[in-house]
């Protein structure tokens, strides 16, 4: 049932860019992955002018970006994971962030955005919700319950340390292979994925054009004033289209 529901809005989806070329009309959602941050623009833009996408990855989660820019072993991941949600960075249920769900619906826009046929149910996502909390009645059950998985955590964390690597919780999708994945990954300490500070996002964009340098975009990825300013432009962006004055 679910299978057919994602293949029934996806066709919608479908249906409603043909129109919208076909009607010279327009509709934006820029805000809908990164808040504020220009992601969906660019992909539009490097498409529009002919470059070929080969992938986009990306920490798209401004609350799992917090939650592993803070798990540096000085602090128990249920400890971080706690601090996150006093701080208010999570869901009032901290398993809606963790389970990876809202990561696998942005790599969805933008894989359909990339013009490949994707649904929700296609795309592996690895949840950092124990198995066994899952079920859990409250997120306050939640809570008092994680630190029995610490130890899990904390090994992929030193395991990772001794490496040189850090832990980053990324969305990827996979143009040449028609594929996405949600995965908890390991990056050196060079890399700019491991440069993040606070809840910020960051986008690399591999193509033909920026193939040995990834286009990247960095910055506040959730938040009310950027999202609202991701908001706003694309309704200048309209008021432009329509003929108002700039």
């Amino acid at each position: 049932m679910l299978k057919y529901l994602c293949g029934h809005i996806n066709l919608e989806y479908r249906k409603l860019r043909k129109l919208q070329r076909k009607s010279y009309t327009h509709y934006f959602y820029e805000a809908t992955v990164g808040a504020g941050l220009p992601i969906i623009r660019t992909l539009q833009g490097l498409l529009e002018t002919g470059d070929k996408i080969l992938q986009i990855e990306g920490i798209f989660s401004g609350t799992l970006s917090y939650i592993f820019n803070n798990f540096k072993g000085t602090k128990s991941f249920s400890d971080v994971v706690s601090e996150a949600k006093k701080s208010g960075y999570t869901e009032p249920d901290p398993r809606d962030d963790l389970s990876g769900s809202d990561v696998a619906r942005k790599v969805i826009i933008l894989a359909r955005e990339s013009n490949l046929r994707l649904e929700l149910s296609d795309i592996p996502v690895q949840s950092l919700v124990p198995e066994q909390l899952r079920a859990c009645s409250s997120a306050e059950e939640f809570l008092q319950k994680l630190p029995n998985f610490d130890d899990d955590f904390s090994n992929e964390q030193n395991d990772a340390e001794a490496k040189g690597e850090v832990l980053r919780y990324v969305g990827v999708v996979d143009v040449v292979n028609n594929k996405g994945v949600v995965e908890l990954r390991r990056y050196k300490k060079e890399h700019p994925f491991a440069q993040l500070c606070g809840s910020d996002n960051i986008i690399a964009f591999t193509t033909q054009r920026y193939k040995d340098q990834p286009l990247i975009i960095r910055g506040p990825g959730a938040g009310a004033e950027v999202t609202a300013g991701g908001v706003f432009s694309d309704i200048l962006r309209l008021a432009s289209y329509l003929g108002a004055p700039s």
